[in-house]
């Protein structure tokens, strides 16, 4: 029922004329209803709280429902789901939103789980270890990032080591990783970057290194 009533906020506020361009930026991927991120936070956000006394179990359970369903905008409410009541995870759940990263995978549902997980996580590393070695890249993506916005908090071990462990991946959201994770930990001590960088430039592909370099 409430994925129906969701569906009924989304399509209230969709504007069918930005679908095409919507679905033409994931490079046509995903069809869309055609609902911008503020609308569709406004028109769904009521309905999303009414879970406040849901089980973790029937979070996951919802937004497993709406990452099944076509349109895009489904996925993105399901992340907002799992945003708006992260306090009610923890690392044991983890297994469930990788998963979840692993279905109709690209950047924008992979990089909205990444934030859900780094505040479960809190500063923590639970399965990290696992996943920077797994086999599907989106999983390796989310190891590099979970520790975005940690600063002073952030394992400079796992940082650097996840760094060279897939420095040599030829795929371009690895690559792109790499250097987000760096570029994020310089605004907290540049000085550590350019040692790192300076370091391991040859190991680093050259967009790794663009990337982690930008603004020092």
């Amino acid at each position: 029922m409430l994925v129906s009533n969701l569906g009924g906020a989304l399509r209230s506020v969709a504007e069918a004329r930005r679908a095409p361009a919507m679905r033409a930026y994931m490079r046509d991927q995903f069809e869309f209803l055609g609902v911008p991120t503020p609308q569709r936070r406004s028109a769904c956000k009521p309905l999303l709280q009414t879970m406040r006394a849901a089980s973790p179990e029937q979070l996951l359970q919802l937004a497993t429902q709406l990452w099944a369903e076509t349109e895009r905008e489904y996925q993105y409410v399901a992340i907002d789901l799992l945003a708006l009541h992260w306090k009610r995870f923890d690392a044991s759940h983890l297994p469930a939103l990788l998963a979840l990263a692993q279905q109709k995978s690209w950047w924008d549902s992979v990089d909205g789980l990444i934030s859900v997980i780094g505040d479960i996580l809190r500063h923590q590393h639970q399965g990290m270890d696992g996943a920077i070695g797994h086999d599907n890249f989106w999983v390796r993506r989310i190891a590099l990032l979970h520790q975005l916005g940690w600063r002073g908090h952030t394992d400079t071990g796992r940082l650097f080591g996840y760094a060279l462990q897939c420095a040599h991946e030829q795929e371009f959201f690895i690559q792109k990783a790499i250097g987000w994770a760096l570029r994020d930990y310089a605004r907290h001590d540049p000085q550590a970057i350019r040692r790192f960088t300076a370091a391991h430039r040859q190991q680093l592909a050259p967009l790794s290194y663009r990337e982690a370099c930008k603004h020092l």
